[in-house]
Parts: structure tokens; C-alpha cells; sequence
């Protein structure tokens, strides 16, 4: 049942910057069980309060993030590496295995009620690979998908050649959604040789500025990400005010 009196496409965007790991999984947390409050004070006593959402970019130090249903035993170092590397490591409650997060990684953290939007989580993830592609596009590269493994690749499939260029992993209750994507920009990617990305042993990783051959400008990307999404979407983006 579709608790939303009316439909809400507006998104708030929040451009964090640089921001801890677990600063912004909290601030995510918080953001999401707000809306799911409202929902649920919607269902009970019918007051049929908009629901919000959001979407956060954000960069983050370097950390590895186990998903739900991950293998602690791919990640390949052990605590003294970690911090070797000043690398942090969380298990956390998305879906998906392990990956990387860091500087030169551009994270998107959409926090959508679905019941906005389509309730139908395979179209939303497919929606949020669509805007990487779309992305890509603009450089001339060829994303696509990899089938059975959710993400974005570049020739996937080619095995010799598969490579991931963004990884995916997303959480979901009441068609509330958290978690969302890590895009390689600028991405430092010797921080994957120390695990088993994404639980997927065969296939390598990338980012934008190897295949370009040079440094990707982040601001324009952050600029073109936003427009495919808010077209895939048919929403409106409004920056949150502080």
C-alpha cells in the first residue's frame, strides 16, 4: 500500500566533500530512518506527510566495507596492514561483498522512498548504473553491465578484458533506500589489490582517469552524474541548506 498522499520528486542534494566513513554512514542512518518515521506516521495515522529524499556525493579516506553478505576472508590484509595503509575497514548493512572507498572515488548515497518514484528495486538499480553509463558516455566509453553482478563494466564481456569501473551495493526497507554507488574517478586502485573486490576473483578494476589517460575534472562529473540522474528520476535536485 502507498502511503504517499502525493508524490515527491524533489531531492535534496548534499555535496560532503572529504568525510569520514562512519561520520557519513551515521548521517545516512539518520536521514533514513527519519523518512521511514514519516512513513510509518503516515500508515498509522493517515497524515499523509510528504516524504523526503536525498542524495549525498562524498569522498571518503581510505576504507574497505564488508556488505551483509560478504566473506571477511577477502579482504587480504590484516589490522597492522590496515593501518600501514591508514585504511579503515567497517561490516556493514548493505548488500553486495567487499570493495574500496577513497580519495578520487566519488560516492553517491541516494536516500529515496521509492513510493516517490517506482517500487521496484531492480529498476532502481539498473536506473543507477544507467547514470554512470550515461556518464561514461560523455567520454566516449562504453560502460555496461555484467550479467548476475550488479555494477558497471567496461567490456564485460570480454574475459580478458572485463574491468569494473563502479561498484553497487544498496540497502532497502519500506522502499526506503541507503547506500548506492562508488564511481572511480581519480581513484587510487592499488587499495583494491588488498581484496577480493566484490567477492569477484576473475575480472579487474578501473577507474576514469587510467582509461583517459589523464585526470578527470570532479566537478564536472559531479554535474553530469546529477543531470542523468535527475532525468532518470524525472526529479528535481535542491541543495540542503545547513
Amino acid at each position: 500500500m502507498n502511503t504517499v498522499s502525493v508524490k515527491n520528486t524533489l531531492v535534496q542534494f548534499e555535496d560532503l566533500g572529504l568525510m569520514d566513513y562512519k561520520q557519513c554512514w551515521d548521517y545516512q542512518e539518520n536521514l533514513f530512518q527519519e523518512t521511514i518515521a514519516i512513513k510509518m506516521q503516515n500508515r498509522d495515522q493517515q497524515t499523509g506527510i510528504p516524504t523526503p529524499n536525498h542524495l549525498l556525493f562524498v569522498e571518503h579516506p581510505h576504507v574497505y566495507t564488508l556488505g551483509k553478505s560478504g566473506d571477511a576472508s577477502h579482504l587480504l590484509i590484516n589490522e597492522s596492514q590496515l593501518e600501514e595503509k591508514h585504511a579503515g575497514y567497517y561490516k556493514i548493512n548493505r548488500g553486495g561483498d567487499i570493495t574500496y572507498h577513497g580519495p578520487g572515488q566519488l560516492v553517491g548515497y541516494p536516500i529515496l522512498d521509492l513510493d516517490n518514484f517506482f517500487t521496484d528495486i531492480h529498476k532502481y538499480l539498473r536506473y543507477l548504473e544507467e547514470v554512470i553509463i550515461l556518464t561514461l558516455d560523455e567520454y566516449g566509453i562504453k560502460g555496461g553491465r555484467s550479467k548476475g553482478e550488479t555494477g558497471v563494466w567496461l567490456d564485460a564481456d570480454n574475459v580478458f578484458k572485463a574491468r569494473k569501473i563502479c561498484a553497487m551495493g544498496i540497502r532497502c526497507s519500506r522502499w526506503v533506500t541507503m547506500h548506492g554507488w562508488g564511481f572511480n574517478v581519480n581513484a587510487d586502485l592499488n587499495y583494491f589489490g588488498n581484496i577480493v573486490a566484490c567477492g569477484i576473483q576473475d575480472k579487474a578494476v578501473t577507474s576514469l582517469n587510467k582509461e583517459l589517460g589523464q585526470e578527470a575534472d570532479m566537478n564536472v562529473i559531479k554535474q553530469q552524474l546529477k543531470k542523468h540522474f535527475s532525468t532518470l528520476f524525472e526529479c528535481e535536485f535542491k541543495n540542503k541548506s545547513s
